[in-house]
């Protein structure tokens, strides 16, 4: 196999945008669709020297909410990455989709384009939950859009869900957990809510309208999660994914494991080499873009290469989300210098605490897990205060 490559495709595009989420997604934009997949295909040829003697492992649709293009829009980006780069065999096309508005026609052909794989966005079997996320689908919704995308012929689908919602009980969490599991799919994700600043949500909850849930009870609803999904045979893999052993997410393990990336449409991020980069946001400035003549990435792009400092902290930080952890030789490897000299006291405090484990591989103990962001921001806050002699990272 030539190099490795994982494709990123960013659709931005929403019917309505929740009040929790920050990505980077529009509503009312439905007149600039048609540019914009024009656009993708601009940047795919503006890539082609990025892509060509590559093989692509995996292409991620996400957004935004992907399934609100047509779908031969999908199949175009698909055909366009294909022609110039080597499309393994059994590379994983997934793509995000909404309950709601997916037709049994439109996972038909998007089968046909490719797609084999799917991440439906259920986030809740209830719906008052429903509402309150400012989802537009119901309860229902999720199950008929399992039912038919089954139909249509896909072997491979994940739901994603959200617990930690003001007010959520146990008992509510378990019942969505059960819900999604009677539908028997390959993979599922869980994901607490977040409050994140400049959201409505953000501006409810400093209201007083909206009180989180306590994080002792967000912690609690996690541990039902891990009880739950692991007692009927899934396995977790990374702290909020499950699946079924062979269906875990390949495109998703390429960012964990510091693979090569290429990030297309607004707002996309790429990692190739080292380098990071990302594409102008807004999706009319990116048609701008992507219009232009500069190559090999459109001119408008934000590209740097992260300090040594960041480098070493992004990397730990991804490998920790991984149950199975690391080698210390792997950091070793990639930054020419040992461990315990980048955050030797760091480590030393959380093996002490039971943060960590070291069995020889580092990971995240079960207590850890609920702890990763912590340990990520005390990694980092020791790697600039005090940084390794490294005069390069290679790459």
């Amino acid at each position: 196999m030539t190099r490795p490559l994982a494709v990123y495709v960013h659709i931005p595009f929403c019917t309505y945008k929740c009040g929790y989420c920050d990505f980077n997604a529009y509503a009312g934009l439905d007149a600039i669709k048609l540019d914009y997949g024009q656009a993708l295909l601009r940047e795919i040829e503006a890539n082609r020297s990025l892509l060509e003697g590559r093989t692509v492992t995996s292409i991620g649709f996400g957004g935004g909410t992907p399934s609100e293009v047509p779908p031969a829009q999908i199949a175009a980006v698909v055909a366009a990455i294909s022609n110039i780069a080597t499309l393994d065999p059994t590379a994983e096309v997934t793509l995000e989709a909404n309950p709601g508005t997916c037709t049994a026609e439109a996972f038909r052909e998007l089968r046909a384009a490719g797609v084999n794989r799917l991440s439906l966005g259920a986030q809740s079997f209830h719906a008052a939950e429903l509402r309150f996320l400012d989802r537009i689908h119901s309860p229902e919704a999720n199950a008929a859009a399992v039912r038919l995308a089954r139909a249509a012929g896909f072997e491979s689908i994940g739901l994603d869900l959200i617990y930690g919602l003001p007010g959520q009980s146990p008992a509510s969490w378990a019942a969505s957990l059960d819900a999604a599991l009677a539908l028997g799919p390959e993979h599922i994700s869980t994901y607490a809510l977040t409050v994140e600043e400049g959201t409505p949500l953000a501006r409810r909850v400093a209201k007083g309208e909206v009180q989180p849930l306590d994080e002792d009870l967000v912690a609690d609803q996690y541990e039902l999660a891990t009880e739950r999904l692991s007692a009927v045979g899934y396995e977790q893999y990374e702290l909020s994914n499950w699946a079924w052993p062979g269906f875990e997410s390949r495109h998703n393990r390429t960012y964990w494991t510091d693979g090569d990336y290429l990030g297309l449409g607004a707002g996309a991020h790429g990692y190739l080499g080292g380098e990071r980069y990302e594409n102008a946001a807004h999706p009319r400035d990116y048609i701008a873009a992507a219009a232009g003549t500069g190559r090999p990435l459109p001119a408008s792009l934000k590209r740097y290469t992260p300090s040594p400092a960041t480098a070493m902290s992004d990397w730990l930080s991804l490998r920790l989300r991984l149950l199975t952890g690391f080698r210390p030789q792997e950091f070793e490897a990639k930054f020419a210098v040992t461990l315990e000299s980048a955050v030797g006291p760091v480590l030393q405090e959380c093996l002490a605490a039971g943060i960590l484990a070291r069995d020889p591989r580092i990971r995240l103990t079960r207590r850890g897990r609920l702890l990763h962001g912590e340990v990520a921001a005390r990694m980092l806050a020791h790697l600039e205060s005090v940084p390794p002699q490294v005069a390069a990272c290679p790459s």
